[in-house]
């Protein structure tokens, strides 16, 4: 499709992006982090930071656990909106090929899906600090988002490997999304002009930078104790001390 052609005029269904959007929610709030605890007779509210996300889940029960929930929370948030892309044809197609309606209205069901997780209805509206279902819910708006999503991990990977700060990697891999994303639009080859062109990616800049913040905003105790020094980093001996030496007065990080 030539993305300097017009945009389709098919007929926009508000009550079906509802259904999509509530869809959305229900599957993000499925609480595993708790669920799985609770399989294994651990109450997360009362283990280590109290939050209910994949990070405080590995420090209860081990990495692997860690790694399982992280999985499944990525999972819940990218099948709505694989589901809703596929359902309103916006699967496949770059973000300058898509109505803005219509592309507000597919990033509304990643957001509901990533708000599901934190404000979960099924365990008194609290739930994780979303980093994992919105990894997963931004890398299915393909292809719109998905490059940016997947640089975002990588960066994710190098920034806790180099600082062993999980809250860290998770802020700088958020906030690396719609920085990704104007570059995207900016390197994308078409006959736009500047004006269209950034009419047309508004929605997905405006958004993952709401999720940026957002994450940022939620990992703001953890950016508190980076300050301090009394955050706990991962990995080697300085990690295995700094928990111990942290355990008693302040919790662990979040991802």
């Amino acid at each position: 499709m030539d993305p300097a052609a017009p945009l389709p005029s098919a007929p926009y269904c508000w009550f079906c992006w509802l259904v999509l959007a509530t869809i959305g929610y229900f599957a993000g709030s499925v609480p595993f982090a708790f669920m799985l605890a609770r399989s294994r007779g651990v109450d997360l509210f009362t283990v280590g930071s109290g939050n209910i996300g994949a990070t405080n889940l590995g420090r209860a029960l081990g990495k692997p656990w860690g790694f399982l929930c992280f999985f499944l929370d990525a999972t819940k948030g990218a099948l709505p909106v694989l589901l809703a892309g596929w359902w309103m044809g916006s699967l496949g197609r770059t973000a300058i090929e898509i109505q803005p309606s219509t592309a507000w209205s597919w990033l509304g069901v990643a957001i509901l899906a990533i708000l599901g997780h934190t404000l979960s209805p099924w365990i008194g509206f609290k739930g994780g600090k979303g980093v994992a279902t919105a990894f997963g819910a931004l890398a299915a708006l393909w292809p719109s988002v998905t490059i940016p999503a997947l640089a975002a991990l990588a960066l994710w990977i190098l920034i806790l490997l180099v600082f062993r700060f999980i809250s860290l990697a998770s802020i700088v891999a958020a906030l690396s999304i719609p920085c990704g994303i104007v570059v995207g639009a900016a390197l994308t080859p078409s006959g736009l002009d500047l004006a269209t062109r950034a009419q047309r990616v508004l929605p997905f800049l405006a958004v993952t930078g709401f999720i940026a913040a957002f994450v940022t905003w939620k990992h703001r105790t953890n950016i508190a104790r980076i300050k301090s020094g009394t955050e706990p980093r991962v990995f080697g001996r300085h990690a295995t001390a700094s928990s111990a030496a942290t355990s008693t007065s302040s919790p662990p990080p979040e991802a």
